[in-house]
């Protein structure tokens, strides 16, 4: 037991003085911010796809005379010209010929459209494959010992989300100066013509063969972006290999649904 002297300094029970402990407040340690706070959320921008042929479905009460290019922007707020990309089914009847749109003579048969019975979209997408296949063996050749290049849709990407930190220039020259991009344009600068590799599907040559064959077999038949009947538009989201594939998956399944009436336009805008 403890008492207290005149001081009001506590004694201990055997009369030594105890020192007086005072209570001191903790240190407060102030929030840390996090990097959601501190840091800047850089915005995430998709680069607009590019599109130049699109598959247009055409109305039932729509005349064959209004198929023309003057026509286009009138009926389809589409501003390009007929694109003779579909191949004609061998061995159709003369008279048949006449609902092919823009035909042109040879074998197989070349037109810009006409009832899905008389194209031949199986035989377009056979021989799209194929092309492809020998294209990629020749792009493997091409690109050998080189690294993976990063596409110019990512690089294109990370411009628009900041062009004043990486400008377009930049952007440019960082595709460019990659040396899987610097093989692909040397074979094209001494091979012009049909031996051709597009450093545009550089992407898609990156993703291997069965995959380029198949974006080549379907790209052959549902271009770039697909127009309905009703007006609703299919198109990609951007360039990226990802956003490519999901409209081609869309595209396609609408393909296959259609009637052997349904009409089909290509467009080159």
């Amino acid at each position: 037991m403890t008492a207290t002297n005149g001081a009001a300094t506590p004694l201990s029970r055997y009369g030594t003085r105890v020192p007086t402990v005072t209570t001191r407040k903790g240190r407060t340690t102030a929030p840390t911010a996090t990097g959601s706070t501190t840091a800047a959320t850089t915005p995430v921008v998709t680069p607009t796809a590019t599109i130049n042929i699109m598959i247009v479905c055409l109305p039932d009460g729509l005349p064959s005379q209004a198929l023309t290019a003057t026509q286009l922007d009138r009926h389809f707020g589409v501003s390009g010209t007929l694109q003779p990309r579909f191949w004609a089914t061998p061995g159709m009847w003369l008279w048949q010929r006449g609902h092919l749109v823009a035909p042109r003579k040879g074998r197989p048969v070349y037109c810009a459209g006409g009832p899905v019975k008389l194209l031949d979209l199986a035989a377009m997408r056979h021989a799209a494959g194929v092309g492809a296949g020998i294209r990629h063996q020749l792009w493997q050749q091409v690109v050998h010992g080189t690294r993976p290049a990063t596409p110019w849709s990512a690089l294109l990407a990370r411009h628009l989300a900041d062009p004043a930190r990486y400008p377009r220039e930049r952007a440019e020259a960082d595709f460019h100066n990659q040396a899987r991009v610097c093989a692909m344009r040397m074979h094209n600068a001494a091979n012009y013509g049909a031996a051709h590799l597009s450093v545009g599907e550089l992407e898609m040559f990156q993703a291997g063969p069965m995959a380029y064959q198949h974006y080549s077999a379907t790209t052959a038949v549902c271009g770039d972006a697909l127009l309905m009947p009703d007006g609703h538009k299919l198109t990609p989201a951007s360039d990226a290999l990802a956003h490519r594939v999901t409209y081609l998956e869309q595209a396609n399944r609408y393909l296959t649904t259609l009637e052997a009436d349904q009409r089909l336009l290509a467009v080159a805008l």
